[in-house]
């Protein structure tokens, strides 16, 4: 299923998710899926109301997601990816995939040939995380997995192992089998106590390369009357770590 989003004057976005024929959309009313999807780039009138119909990024998905656990949000999952250099036709594991937003950006980055094997113990989480990759067109390169990280990987040779979890430093033993050599991997945690115990397990075995950051980000408004910093700017949401696996580190 194809999406879009109608930007009104205001640049309020609304995704819509196109079908066959005619759509019955809530606050809208009845939409030409035809009409929608051919006027991308341009404006369409829907309900005597003007609006410009834009091809759904990956962004617009995640603003649109729907939530369970608390997200990664975009500023960390862009890092996450460039850190591990992920790209398309990769195969990554996730452990945690909560409500699907770093999946999603995974799975974005290899597609269309790699692949996201992503391991979550919760049934009614793994079920939202499914939900939200289909709706962005991408279940194709995802497997949403029930199942316990901490406990084994079956995967081998994978590019990277990204990790959103309570207690990743377990799930590290299991991480480092499962990497190729030189594979990437990337731990997400909210607390320095977390960091400390996972770095300490990564220290344990061959990994190299071990950094954690922390990304802030700050929009800047541009206006005719002057460039000002905007008054909510994106603080702490996580901490992220990485490192890189090898067969022996230099004595």
């Amino acid at each position: 299923m194809d999406s879009v989003v109608l930007m009104d004057k205001q640049g309020r976005k609304r995704l819509v998710r196109l079908g066959a024929g005619m759509l019955n959309v809530e606050g809208l009313g009845v939409l030409d899926s035809a009409k929608v999807s051919s006027s991308i780039g341009k404006p369409v009138e829907i309900a005597g109301r003007k609006f410009l119909v834009l091809s759904a990024s990956l962004t617009d998905h995640l603003e649109n997601i729907e939530r369970g656990a608390q997200i990664v949000v975009a500023k960390d999952s862009a890092s996450i990816v460039q850190r591990c250099d992920i790209m398309a036709g990769d195969l990554v594991v996730e452990g945690g995939s909560g409500s699907g937003a770093l999946t999603l950006a995974l799975a974005h980055a290899v597609f269309p040939d790699g692949r996201v094997v992503s391991y979550e113990l919760r049934e009614d989480f793994a079920g939202i995380a499914r939900r939200n990759v289909a709706a962005a067109g991408l279940s194709g390169a995802v497997e949403v997995r029930l199942g316990d990280i901490t406990s084994g990987i079956t995967e081998r040779d994978a590019k990277a192992v990204v990790l959103d979890l309570p207690e990743p430093w377990l799930a590290i033993p299991a991480a480092w089998n499962a990497l190729a050599p030189c594979g990437h991997i990337a731990s997400y945690s909210p607390t320095m106590e977390q960091v400390k115990e996972t770095v300490r397990a990564l220290k344990a075995l061959p990994f190299v390369e071990i950094r954690t950051t922390e990304i802030l980000e700050r929009e800047i408004e541009v206006k005719e009357t002057g460039v000002r910093p905007a008054f909510a700017p994106i603080g702490h949401t996580g901490y992220i770590t990485t490192a890189r696996k090898v067969l022996e580190t230099l004595s």
